[in-house]
């Protein structure tokens, strides 16, 4: 049986992964959702680097498992995945990117997403109290994140958003093909994800090939809008790892 680590993307919490966490344990598998430091809730406070502090705090959890661990990250979990592998390349199986970023050495976040100005939550960005933080319009995040979630999953998601640091968005990733380069990776696409076009997300594989790719009818949050799929996608990924 498998262990997945299953890390949230940005403004999220270990909470979306509630409706999966059940069907991957049903089958026998042991599945760990956390907050990531400072985010869901958690109310650490994070330093001038939450990047590296939220590779620390998954590469402890992943470490600490009885075998290699299947690794997933969603959205802006995507980059926190890669460093973790950076750091502990024999722990994992697999990486997972579920319609994740997946950035070159030295790229960030927003690298990629100005290049593609049309797509994503730039517009719904919107200023908190603390200067290092940002968070996102509801009614807007509802159509970018959410667009094929039931209303009332939708808006039950974006009630529980909270503010995403910054720096996590422009610090760029520390990896190396010696490291990072030679964990096993696969993609799992959304087709009809408005935050990370499906153009996007092949504009990334192309450069960092994963192997399989798999497509899904899907929005941002496959974690409601094809939850089934995504249960048998993780499951068939966990029997070709073994």
């Amino acid at each position: 049986m498998a262990t997945f680590v299953l890390v949230h993307g940005a403004w999220h919490g270990g909470w979306c992964w509630e409706r999966l966490v059940p069907l991957l344990t049903a089958k026998g598998h042991q599945v760990l959702a956390p907050d990531l430091p400072g985010m869901g809730e958690d109310t650490r406070a994070l330093g001038s680097d939450p990047l590296d502090e939220w590779a620390g705090f998954v590469a402890e959890l992943v470490a600490g498992a009885d075998a290699p661990v299947i690794l997933v990250g969603h959205s802006r979990g995507g980059i926190v995945i890669s460093e973790v592998a950076e750091r502990v390349p024999d722990s994992i199986a697999m990486l997972v990117y579920l319609t994740a970023f997946l950035l070159q050495p030295g790229q960030t976040l927003v690298d990629i997403t100005e290049r593609h100005p049309e797509v994503g939550p730039a517009a719904a960005i919107r200023p908190t109290d603390d200067p290092l933080r940002v968070t996102v319009d509801r009614e807007q995040a509802m159509a970018i994140f959410y667009n094929l979630t039931a209303e009332g999953d939708a808006r039950a998601a974006v009630s529980r958003l909270s503010p995403e640091p910054i720096a996590a968005l422009t610090t760029p990733v520390r990896i190396s093909a010696e490291r990072f380069g030679r964990v096993p990776r696969a993609y799992l696409e959304a087709r009809n994800d408005r935050a990370i076009s499906l153009e996007m997300q092949r504009e990334m594989q192309a450069v960092l090939p994963c192997k399989p790719v798999i497509t899904l009818e899907a929005d941002h949050s496959p974690f409601y809008s094809a939850l089934p799929e995504l249960a048998e996608a993780l499951l068939k990924l966990a029997e070709a790892a073994d």
